[in-house]
């Protein structure tokens, strides 16, 4: 009886042993892949621009260019507080890049665009930064006529360019 209890309490602390394993193995891997990633790329300023037959923004970009959506909304708001943004306008494009950080690690903000503008080109009339959150940085665009846009990323500097037809 003696030697059963053995084997059993030979087995069990055996099975333990590899479940402990097999469970250290993938956070070991994923600390790896972690620390192989590439910095999070920084949101360092917006401007735009008007042309002929379109107006342009340009947000530039230290690093790479994150995946980006652009949507439109019935109305523009700050990211975490949900206060609405002061633009004039009765269409609204929210841009918004992820990931993404207009602020260093230390907090500083990095960012040197406007922080809310308006303006007065053929489509766009006004631009705002409306968020800087947890991995997303996101603008507010705004226009008095339905934007019809077209969204691309730019390199070398990196940028992402969002063309509105005139």
């Amino acid at each position: 009886m003696h030697t059963r209890l053995r084997q059993f309490a030979a087995l069990a602390t055996g099975a333990l042993l590899a479940a402990c394993l097999s469970f250290a193995a993938p956070a070991s891997a994923s600390t790896t892949a972690a620390a192989t990633q590439a910095p999070t790329p920084l949101v360092v300023d917006a401007r735009w621009a008007g042309h002929p037959a379109y107006d342009r923004i340009v947000i530039d970009l230290q690093g790479y260019v994150p995946a980006v959506t652009v949507t439109p909304v019935p109305r523009l708001v700050q990211d975490g507080s949900g206060k609405p943004v002061p633009l004039p306008g009765k269409y609204f494009l929210e841009i918004r890049l992820h990931p993404a950080a207009a602020h260093d690690d230390a907090g500083r903000s990095v960012y040197h665009g406007p922080k809310l503008q308006q303006i007065n080109l053929g489509k766009l009339k006004g631009i705002a930064l409306t968020g800087d959150y947890e991995g997303y940085v996101t603008f507010g665009a705004a226009f008095d006529t339905l934007p019809y846009y077209r969204a691309f990323p730019l390199h070398s500097p990196e940028r992402f360019v969002v063309d509105i037809a005139h």
